[in-house]
């Protein structure tokens, strides 16, 4: 049992995960979920505490064998062209119950931004220039109700930003929605970084 708590109010303050067998279609349901973009005006416009972001991730590699990549970019609505967060995800079968997802950085990310707009995003980069961030894999479960949901494990991922000695990361992602919820921990185990009610809600724009 996986046990993940949000105290976000459109959700339940802690939410139980029976963990279900999975197989490659689980896989490749995760990837089309994530793919696409997604922003959290609507919580931001009920909430002032969170503020409005857009997210976008598009898939690249598609002819990879080793499971489903994808580039990630992540800013304020009011500076959409100037991301604060880019990444690659590497999401592959960790087990029959859980799937992984691998966090991936890039060397001079802005050289980058907006390469989730194009057909092949990416294209002229190959796996071995990726920085992996140890640590900081995210393993996701699907529960009775077909959402996938996981986190970072413990103290694992480390971050020195605004003096965080580590991150944590807590996703809940459904058809239409993502929960995201990373916040830094100092060494202490205060919070100095990140949403402090709850996880930002992404809603996935139609096509």
């Amino acid at each position: 049992m996986l046990r993940i708590c949000f105290t976000i109010l459109v959700f339940a303050p802690c939410l139980a995960f029976s963990q279900q067998r999975l197989a490659t279609k689980d896989l490749k349901e995760l990837q089309s979920r994530m793919a696409g973009s997604f922003s959290s005006e609507a919580q931001s416009k009920s909430d002032s505490d969170f503020f409005h972001i857009v997210l976008h991730m598009a898939p690249i590699w598609k002819n990879s064998a080793d499971g489903f990549w994808l580039y990630v970019e992540q800013a304020v609505a009011a500076s959409a062209d100037k991301p604060y967060r880019q990444r690659v995800y590497h999401i592959t079968l960790n087990d029959d119950a859980t799937i992984a997802s691998q966090v991936y950085e890039l060397h001079a990310p802005m050289r980058f931004a907006g390469a989730w707009k194009k057909k092949n995003p990416l294209a002229s980069l190959t796996t071995d220039s990726l920085i992996s961030r140890e640590g900081c894999v995210i393993l996701l479960h699907k529960n009775r109700d077909g959402d996938f949901a996981g986190s970072t494990h413990d103290k694992d991922c480390p971050s020195n930003l605004r003096g965080a000695a580590y991150a944590t990361s807590e996703v809940v992602i459904r058809k239409d929605r993502m929960i995201s919820w990373d916040r830094g921990w100092n060494a202490d185990g205060q919070q100095v970084w990140g949403a402090e009610k709850g996880g930002y809600e992404f809603l996935k724009e139609k096509k």
